[in-house]
């Protein structure tokens, strides 16, 4: 364990770096080290800490300051594990934390340790600053997002519900990064997200020898069922988060992107829009119009010399908000055929509206930060513990404000080689949560 340094909190930079050089990289999590060092950090700071565990290598973090009373309290929350790195090639060693080029680069700048560090740097300079909160503030950190959050969110809702009494509204991943469209720069604020939902689905034909001829089995209806589902997409939907997002986005743009993109929002015009006139771009907006689907892993066959009878392909859904898992049974249906068995794996529902209540707040932060940036609502098309702590009825909004160069993708960065957060925006992203802890 790394020796405290009480003022690290004044130089986010570092503090990020620390947290990147701890490898908690999900499987297997190993998020202990990492908890523990935050926890020591808020300690030093005179801040009370909780930690909570159903695995002892994999704690959470819950933190509060106290405030007036006023309002009910704001959770603050983030996760420090991260996905492997898959041996893949980086211009930097992935848990060096290298400074170069103005970015912070290795596993996590992005998701989300960089966010964490925002984080614990506003949460400890209102505590020194003894800032006159309108209501607590909840900081919890967590570990086992980037899997089922069985070890993290998921535990913490279902057997210490106590800690978010009261809770209404949450700050989390992801939004407040900079987006890019028809020359306008826009601040995204998560309001919503899509939901968690895995599907198994089994083929079947005759056994028989490796030597032997064979048409029409397990392996060739294998064969159709991936082609089918890499040359068809499920139906287009307008959810009232999409409806909120692109209308936002085009009361601020002009004639003629305006237009289209509020043709995006009729479900008759929505993919020949994605795809005939809006090209790359399009591929980053059709999942906030369509429930998704890939296959992710198959498993079929044990001997060279045996024909399996059986395969099964599991494959990761994404539905957007109002939709469950027979909806995805029913779109699925049509492309999959008759023969094909499908079974629902999982699902982890999320609500099916959001609640606007902080969001002129928060985007107002926004704008008095960056007066030529537009914020506008989110649809997410990942899923993140926010799912969870819908169950208690809070509200996520993914507020984590970053600046990214117009030439930075952000969903192509996150889960990448070469995952990097800029420098300069570490700052910004601190003075924006710290006004909504004065603000909420």
């Amino acid at each position: 364990m790394q020796d405290i340094d009480k003022t690290i909190y004044q130089r986010p930079v570092e503090l990020l770096q620390h947290l990147i050089r701890f490898n908690t990289s999900n499987p297997p999590g190993n998020e202990r080290d990492c908890i523990t060092y935050i926890s020591h950090l808020l300690e030093a700071a005179g801040i009370e800490v909780h930690l909570l565990s159903k695995d002892p290598h994999r704690p959470n973090l819950a933190a509060r300051l106290r405030g007036k009373k006023d309002v009910p309290p704001l959770l603050l929350y983030g996760h420090v594990d991260v996905v492997p790195t898959d041996g893949r090639d980086w211009k930097y060693p992935p848990f060096e934390a290298k400074v170069a080029d103005g970015f912070v680069w290795g596993r996590g700048a992005l998701d989300m340790k960089g966010a964490v560090a925002m984080m614990v740097c506003a949460f400890i300079k209102a505590k020194t600053e003894n800032l006159h909160l309108p209501g607590d503030v909840v900081l919890c950190l967590l570990s086992d997002e980037e899997d089922l959050g069985e070890c993290g969110a998921r535990f913490l809702v279902e057997h210490h519900p106590e800690i978010f009494k009261g809770i209404r509204f949450a700050l989390g991943e992801f939004g407040g990064f900079t987006l890019y469209v028809g020359g306008k720069k826009f601040y995204p604020i998560e309001i919503a997200q899509k939901q968690k939902c895995g599907v198994k689905a089994v083929v079947r034909g005759p056994a028989g020898h490796g030597s032997a001829v064979m048409r029409g089995g397990a392996m060739a209806k294998l064969a159709k069922l991936l082609e089918q589902l890499d040359k068809n997409q499920l139906p287009a939907h307008v959810t009232p988060a999409a409806e909120m997002m692109f209308n936002a986005m085009a009361d601020a743009l002009p004639f003629p992107t305006n237009r289209i993109l509020r043709q995006l929002l009729n479900p008759k015009r929505t993919d020949f829009i994605l795809k005939k006139i809006l090209g790359e771009k399009g591929n980053v907006f059709a999942p906030m119009f369509h429930n998704t689907v890939n296959a992710t892993v198959v498993k079929g066959g044990e001997r060279l010399n045996v024909i399996p009878s059986e395969i099964e392909v599991q494959m990761d859904v994404r539905l957007l908000p109002g939709f469950g898992p027979d909806d995805a049974i029913k779109e699925l249906r049509p492309i999959v055929g008759d023969e094909v068995e499908l079974e629902v794996m999982l699902y982890d529902a999320g609500p099916a509206e959001p609640d606007m209540a902080l969001f002129d707040m928060l985007a107002g932060i926004l704008k008095e930060a960056d007066p030529d940036g537009i914020p506008v609502p989110l649809l997410l098309t990942a899923s993140s513990d926010a799912r969870f702590f819908s169950r208690l009825g809070i509200q996520t909004y993914g507020f984590t404000p970053m600046q990214l160069p117009e030439d930075m993708n952000f969903n192509r960065t996150i889960h990448a080689a070469n995952e990097r957060i800029p420098v300069k925006t570490l700052e910004f992203g601190i003075d924006a949560l710290y006004q909504a802890m004065q603000r909420f």
